[in-house]
């Protein structure tokens, strides 16, 4: 059957082409016959693509139905209603005139489909559906004052959105018009007399012409009414002479309330025949039939939306939201929902509640019609400034995000979309964030570009992160998360760590969890030396947050990082590293630095042992028992390791302290290199090594060095000595108005050093405490002199050494600086008072005594160096 009609089309199409004629569409399969006056196509138009259908009157063979096709075209052309075909173009020959009209299907097909539905909901289908034939009769008989002729159910058709048409105008015609072809040619109509009223059967269609123009339409009303609730009883018994009146029986599925007016519809006489305008105005009164049907309500109620009151929209858009489920599908797709987008561009109250409603009757548009009929009008409320419109255009954004693409979204959803993150109610701020997540990056493509996302997105989060509701800050962070394998490597790098981490400073505990599991469902974006070197380190602190909830959930983020780690770890080459210091450690502490410590305890005994037996590798048993040359020039031995020493080495810098020096007259011997040896008493060479006693050591140089001690001592009280073992000396030798020649011209001996195998760690004894010595440093019951001998220099034939023994402190003695004979005789140290019985104030003043003693010896030796210098 397809492939004859297809056949036939591709006839038609093929011979109105050979007639030079060019087609406005393009003609498709052959939908029916409609009586054999013409055939019904479907087709598409050619300037869009939109779908029509093409009523073909071929009257090559019967020129006789000519007039009937050309009646039809002129009256389609002239009479414009929306309950009636609409005429979009034609094309006419001398033998074909294909008139072209919105895409319709004829009413006796669809009648078939609708017997299995429900009685209730088939009820108010067809009354919805009579309504608007009633509105069209009325129209064309009071308004036209003309009489259609031929009203039945292959005249009636059905638009996509499921509203009934009016057509069939071959016969329509003004009794008024000398070219009214009803009179004359009615009985050409196929099976006419089975929808002629009494009067026709009885005098013919010519008797049309001087009575009422209703009158003939309103009798094929009420068989109309007949033929659709009562489809297997047609005609009734009253269409046939006599005519007797329909009885109850014969109601059937006729409602109770449109039978008796039914009854009124099949009067044979004309002159009381209700009226297709009268039945309609009963219908439509307060307590009407037609006025009670929800369909015929939601109709007026779209088609009345711009004047309506806000009161009266809130009625009709509540009846939308309960019972727009049961409408049919083709009614609610695409008669309600074209007039809900149209009333959309009024904006006001009403269009929060419109949004909502467009979208869900959207969810039974196909795919194709989806662009235009939802995307387009929806997209276009995102440039209006209303709060309303825009909240219910973000909360109902699941719904159509799947349905944007990628030029859409970029170039007319977020320019207006992003004015929401500044917004100055936080519930717009709050569902702008949320709706991110669903206009970004999908599984198969990338709604928003990498401007948008990478840079300007970017800003808008970075602001939202500091939102004063907890809120928008949560649900930023976790957007953040979402969008972190969509962002570029560098951004990766840039952006989440710091986000990250300021989720994690929040105040609100969710915040911080989020933070948390940002972490972790970001996992893959950190390179392993990231997650080592900067995520692990800053977030840590959450690992003795105050809340428990952070804290376990931190002790997991951590637990997959250190998991992710271990497993990189694990695929790392194994190299050795040569490490410098291994000459001085001991072997079994190396062995031991090799063997993982798993406490604490264990931690710090291997760290002791590797530094006590470093130490002890540095200073052998047989290096401490070297013994320097006597002659000069003999060089101290020194590891090949070792560096050469440097003039401003802190180990060549070290000065002998004269309160660790004892003389001795025997040869030198090292005991303890634990006191370097000062650098001004080596050689100037280099390569000759750190020696003492290549020289002599004038008695200058002594008295030099003790003065040098002393203000020392001086600095250090006074915290001026970052360095204990300072660098620099605190007197200036040159200054002075004599010279230190005196001390080396002086004709006295020196007997030999001799180190004392004793290690004490120097320590400033009080003057005061010292038996022997006044307050002005000279021995007790002496006054300073008046001349001062000079002091013989010290001579030896062997090299001094430095002695840590606090046993022979020779300048404690009575006697140490005038006798030098005495130099060798030893005592008890002085023992100090310890100054940590003293209290703070105590302690203050002993110390500024101590200071001023020490600056009145100083003082006393420049003038021994001055006397000496005048001998």
């Amino acid at each position: 059957m397809d492939y004859l009609r297809n056949l036939g089309s591709v006839a038609v199409s093929t011979l109105v082409q050979k007639s030079g004629l060019n087609l406005p569409f393009s003609l498709g399969p052959k939908v029916a016959s409609l009586d054999g006056i013409c055939s019904l196509y479907e087709g598409t138009k050619r300037d869009d693509s939109s779908l029509v259908s093409v009523f073909e009157y071929d009257f090559s063979q019967r020129r006789d139905l000519a007039p009937l096709a050309k009646n039809s075209l002129r009256k389609l052309r002239t009479i414009r209603h929306p309950d009636v075909l609409k005429f979009m173009d034609v094309v006419e020959s001398d033998t074909t005139i294909l008139i072209m009209t919105e895409r319709v299907r004829p009413l006796e097909f669809v009648l078939q489909a609708w017997a299995s539905k429900g009685v209730h909901e088939r009820e108010d289908w067809i009354m919805w559906g009579l309504h608007r034939i009633s509105v069209a009769l009325a129209f064309i008989n009071e308004s036209c004052a003309s009489t259609h002729g031929a009203i039945r159910t292959k005249s009636v058709f059905l638009s996509l959105s499921g509203e009934w048409k009016l057509g069939g105008f071959e016969v329509l015609s003004n009794p008024k018009d000398d070219a009214a072809v009803l009179y004359s040619l009615g009985s050409l109509l196929p099976d006419n007399m089975s929808w002629a009223p009494p009067e026709v059967k009885k005098g013919g269609w010519s008797s049309l012409k001087q009575g009422d123009p209703p009158a003939a339409d309103a009798y094929a009303l009420g068989l109309l009414i007949n033929a659709t609730f009562n489809p297997d009883h047609h005609p009734p018994a009253t269409a046939s002479p006599p005519h007797p009146p329909p009885t109850a029986a014969a109601r059937a599925n006729i409602p109770n309330a449109v039978f008796s007016l039914y009854k009124k519809l099949l009067n044979p006489n004309p002159k009381g025949r209700l009226t297709a305008k009268g039945f309609l105005e009963i219908g439509m009164s307060d307590s009407g039939f037609f006025s009670s049907n929800r369909l015929v309500k939601v109709c007026l109620g779209l088609d009345n939306f711009a004047l309506a009151s806000e009161s009266e929209k809130m009625i009709l858009l509540r009846t939308l939201h309960e019972s727009v489920d049961s409408f049919p599908s083709e009614f609610a797709t695409d008669r309600v929902l074209p007039s809900l987008v149209s009333a959309l561009e009024y904006g006001g109250a009403s269009a929060a509640t419109i949004v909502p409603l467009v979208l869900r009757l959207g969810k039974n548009v196909s795919d194709d019609k989806y662009e235009n009929a939802i995307v387009a009008p929806v997209v276009k409320l995102f440039a209006s400034p209303d709060r309303g419109i825009r909240m219910a255009l973000l909360d109902h954004l699941p719904e159509y995000a799947d349905k944007l693409d990628k030029k859409t979204v970029d170039g007319k959803i977020f320019p207006h979309l992003q004015t929401g993150f500044s917004d100055t109610v936080a519930v717009i701020r709050e569902a702008t964030v949320k709706s991110i997540s669903l206009i970004a990056p999908k599984a198969r493509f990338l709604q928003l570009s990498d401007r948008n996302l990478n840079n300007d997105l970017l800003r808008f989060l970075a602001k939202m992160q500091q939102d004063p509701e907890a809120s928008i800050r949560t649900n930023t962070c976790i957007l953040i998360g979402r969008l972190g394998p969509t962002l570029g490597y560098n951004t990766k790098k840039k952006v989440l760590v710091p986000a990250f981490l300021r989720a994690l400073k929040d105040p609100f505990v969710h915040a911080r969890v989020a933070g948390l599991m940002a972490f972790m469902a970001t996992i893959d974006c950190f390179d392993v030396e990231d997650l080592a070197t900067k995520v692990i380190p800053n977030m840590s602190f959450a690992l003795v947050d105050k809340e428990k909830l952070v804290r376990d959930q931190a002790f997991k983020t951590i637990e997959l990082f250190i998991k992710k780690i271990e497993s990189y770890v694990v695929t790392m080459p194994e190299t050795v590293t040569p490490n410098p210091m291994d000459q001085f450690t001991d072997p079994a502490a190396a062995a031991s630095q090799g063997t993982l410590v798993t406490s604490a305890a264990g931690a710090a005994g291997a760290l002791a042992g590797w530094a006590m037996s470093s130490i002890g590798k540095r200073l052998a048993a047989s290096d401490m028992q070297t013994t320097m040359a006597p002659s000069t020039g003999t060089s101290i031995d020194r590891p090949t390791s070792a560096p050469p020493p440097a003039e401003d080495s802190r180990i060549g810098n070290l000065r002998p302290s004269p309160l660790l020096t004892s003389m001795s007259a025997a040869n030198s011997t090292v005991t303890s290199p634990a006191l370097p040896i000062r650098s001004s008493f080596q050689s100037n060479s280099r390569t000759r090594g750190m020696q003492l006693g290549a020289s002599k050591v004038p008695a200058s140089i002594t008295a030099a060095a003790l003065a040098e001690t002393l203000a020392e001592e001086i600095a250090a009280e006074d915290g001026l000595e970052s360095n204990p073992w300072g660098d620099d000396d605190l007197m200036d030798v040159n200054a002075d108005e004599g010279d230190w020649s005196a001390f080396e011209t002086a004709p006295a001996s020196v007997p030999p050093i001799t180190v004392i195998p004793a290690v004490v760690a120097p320590k400033p004894v009080a003057a005061s405490t010292r038996p022997g010595f006044n307050s002005n440093g000279f021995a007790a019951g002496t006054s300073a002199p008046k001349s001062r001998t000079p002091i013989p220099r010290m001579t030896s034939n062997t090299s001094s050494t430095i002695s840590p023994s606090s046993s022979t402190n020779d300048w404690d003695q009575d006697d140490a600086w005038n006798t030098p004979s005495n130099a060798q005789r030893s005592s008890s140290p002085a023992v100090p008072i310890p100054t940590s019985t003293m209290t703070k104030e105590e302690r203050a003043a002993e110390m500024a005594k101590r200071k001023e003693e020490r600056k009145q010896r100083i003082a006393m030796l420049k003038e021994q160096k001055k006397h000496a210098g005048k001998s």
